[in-house]
């Protein structure tokens, strides 16, 4: 006898195979069949005309600082998502040096428009250092699983100082030691690593975010990292002001680290077309073996 069977229905298991209409059982907090019938249970779910699906993963969410005190994340758990990844569009809240606290929350509230004044209400700043970030996130309660990637722009002040916020070119030393920092996290458990390269990402003064105008040897450096670890995702938010140059470094990227990457695919009001273009030009890398992909909400 099953501890659990949800019977009769419509199954997308998440494979890409067409959905099906069957039972699945559970024992011991195990899936234990999926499709057809299943036999007797002590607890049986009726879902006849219902959508039986593994939990929705959501791949963008700023959720930085309220995982830190919110083991529920809400409102995001009470609609089916099982995972959320933070850490999107560069930002984020680690690494950080104590003086730099108000920096990486006034670069949140600046691009996210998340309250300054609920970020130092609820943060612990129990963390300096990535790897402690996610010790931190580790020692909380969870409803919900949660997937952290490095942001770019508070590396870049945790490295940098106030020359990061002035949009300075980094030096050699800067770039090993973002290198360095990139891959203590990733081997620590960062899902990958994101930048933000757009006008429209400001703090709240105003001003571009640290790593708008980043050299490409920074970013290939850092992309380094997770090729040398073998682990993570390289995740992008871009004008493309120069299509071709900026596809040019993204594709010498993928080619000399064979790590994901993706960038978000938004549509622009002076240039209608411009998301086709792009959109043709990932199919043309992927057609090469490149693992380009255009994320896009739907």
């Amino acid at each position: 006898m099953h501890d659990l069977v949800i019977r009769a229905g419509t199954l997308v298991d998440g494979t890409g195979r067409d959905r099906f209409t069957g039972d699945l059982a559970i024992d011991g907090g195990i899936i234990t069949q999926v499709g057809g019938k299943a036999g007797a249970a002590r607890r049986v779910i009726d879902a006849d005309g219902l959508l039986v699906t593994p939990g929705w993963v959501d791949v963008h969410t700023h959720y930085d600082g309220q995982a830190t005190w919110d083991p529920i994340l809400a409102p995001s758990s009470w609609h089916g998502a099982t995972t959320v990844l933070f850490g999107n569009c560069g930002v984020g809240f680690a690494p950080v040096r104590p003086q730099d606290r108000d920096c990486v929350i006034d670069l949140m509230e600046g691009v996210e428009d998340i309250p300054g004044a609920t970020l130092r209400a609820g943060l612990p700043w129990n963390w300096e250092s990535f790897p402690e970030f996610l010790d931190a996130l580790e020692a909380m309660p969870r409803a919900i699983d949660v997937g952290a990637q490095l942001p770019h722009h508070p590396l870049r002040v945790y490295v940098m100082g106030e020359r990061a916020v002035r949009n300075e070119l980094a030096s050699a030393e800067d770039i090993a030691a973002m290198q360095s920092a990139a891959e203590a996290a990733l081997r620590a458990g960062a899902f990958g690593f994101t930048t933000s390269r757009t006008e429209s990402h400001r703090t709240t003064r105003g001003a571009q975010v640290p790593g708008r105008y980043a050299a490409e040897e920074e970013l290939l450096a850092i992309g380094a990292a997770l090729g040398k670890v073998g682990h993570g995702a390289f995740g992008i938010l871009s004008d493309f002001e120069n299509e071709a140059a900026e596809f040019d470094w993204i594709t010498r990227l993928g080619k000399s680290t064979g790590r994901p990457i993706w960038f978000l695919l938004t549509d622009r009001y002076g240039d209608p077309q411009r998301w086709r273009r792009l959109l043709k030009a990932v199919h043309e890398a992927r057609a090469e073996g490149l693992p380009l992909t255009a994320q896009m909400a739907g």
